[in-house]
């Protein structure tokens, strides 16, 4: 899952997750969703058995609100429980972060800091630094 630099998230699936990441960076093609929004910050990629998995977290994230969305990237649990139960619902809090499973695990690449997502009300990625382009420069100076 990638933040757009509108605060926008895309949400694809690759079976070589830094070159698809250095294709989104560099706009390999125009007609791209992320084309004319970068720069781009990768917020989640997770790791799985099988394609078709895969492909069905892919449909999962994409049908999500983008406040779901947001709160998932920013690990934000309480929030994610509450765009999931719907406004009308009362919140429920889990005590602790869901435990992975593990098959299928999903990994998040990177993980964010405090300091990385201290402002939970903006949703853009502009004055943040983004752990994903270090990891782009070491790629191109590979």
């Amino acid at each position: 899952m990638l933040q757009c630099f509108d605060g926008t998230f895309y949400v694809g699936v690759t079976g070589n997750i830094e070159r698809r990441l250095y294709q989104h960076h560099e706009g390999a093609f125009e007609t791209c969703y992320t084309f004319m929004r970068r720069p781009l910050c990768l917020v989640y990629a997770g790791e799985f058995d099988r394609i078709a998995e895969a492909i069905d977290f892919e449909k999962k994230l994409k049908s999500w609100s983008h406040k779901k969305k947001r709160a998932f990237a920013q690990r934000d649990w309480p929030n994610l429980t509450r765009y999931s139960r719907g406004p009308d619902r009362t919140p429920v809090i889990p005590s602790v972060a869901p435990k992975a499973r593990s098959r299928g695990t999903a990994i998040c690449h990177p993980e964010r800091s405090a300091e990385g997502a201290e402002s939970r009300d903006s949703d853009s990625v502009r004055d943040r630094g983004c752990p994903s382009t270090t990891a782009l420069a070491r790629l191109r100076s590979g």
